[in-house]
């Protein structure tokens, strides 16, 4: 499936009615299987298709023209036509992009934002490694826009399962010098004869690698895997929550091509 923005208008937003949990599934699963051998299995892009996901120009298009263009494809281009796969189908795709888009927003959060935001800042530990808004660490990504192109259902499966989602920037390096000392962190220069390291206070450490005795890469996410067992059902509702509604209070960058406008979730919460 290859979505062509660029022969489109950009219609104000027709909002069709909240889709149910059902249907974003089935959208779910025709996506993978049509859409993303050649726009990713987040629709961030390929090399055959570009980025549906963050786009700004393809957010701005309609619900019905969406809906027209996987049903009737766009000549010319190499977007086919899926009228095999009638309305309701059609209306099930075009859920699972809204969500992929983060567009939301006409559905009530399950959780509460501001409990939220208390576990972000609290117990949760989140503001240790991430950073919204300009407050909280630096080691991980910036959250501030994270979840704008990420479905709910993504951000609670990257809580609770880091390591499923593993980018370049995620995985956990230890360096131990000749004299016993251990450095745990991330890899963010490294070549043949030296390394630059942060760990999670923020602090760059550079070793030259025949000061070192041991260096692994683990092939494990710094964030933590316990969330899943130590918070609640409705905590990592509130925390999902939270992320979604500074999403939306966040300004949507400009981007100036497909490849500077895509981000993976893998990489964005390792």
């Amino acid at each position: 499936m290859t979505l062509c923005c660029v022969c489109l208008p950009a219609n104000a937003q027709q909002k069709t009615p909240a889709a149910t949990r059902s249907q974003q599934r089935e959208g779910a699963q025709i996506f993978s299987t049509l859409c993303a051998s050649c726009h990713g299995l987040d629709g961030h892009g390929g090399e055959r298709a570009p980025d549906i996901v963050a786009n700004p120009e393809v957010q701005k298009i309609s619900d019905a023209q969406i809906a027209k263009i996987i049903s009737q494809g766009v000549p010319g281009t190499g977007m086919p036509s899926f009228r095999s796969l009638g309305p309701g189908k059609v209306q099930a795709v075009l859920a699972h992009l809204r969500a992929l888009q983060g567009q939301t927003s006409s559905s009530p959060l399950a959780g509460s934002p501001a409990g939220g935001r208390s576990l972000f800042f609290g117990k949760g530990g989140c503001s240790e490694c991430h950073m919204v808004n300009g407050v909280g660490g630096f080691i991980a990504s910036d959250l501030s826009a994270y979840a704008r192109t990420i479905s709910p259902a993504e951000i609670r499966e990257v809580i609770t399962n880091p390591n499923k989602y593993l980018g370049a920037r995620g995985n956990e390096v230890v360096a131990t010098t000749q004299d016993g000392q251990t450095f745990t962190g991330i890899a963010r220069n490294e070549d043949n004869f030296s390394l630059q390291l942060q760990t999670r206070d923020g602090v760059f450490h550079f070793v030259e690698k025949s000061s070192l005795r041991d260096l692994q890469h683990r092939t494990e996410s710094l964030m933590p895997s316990y969330y899943g067992s130590r918070l609640t059902s409705q905590d990592l509702d509130d925390l999902v929550s939270y992320l979604i509604e500074v999403s939306r209070k966040h300004a949507i960058p400009q981007a100036k091509n497909n490849t500077e406008s895509s981000h993976r979730a893998d990489d964005d919460l390792d």
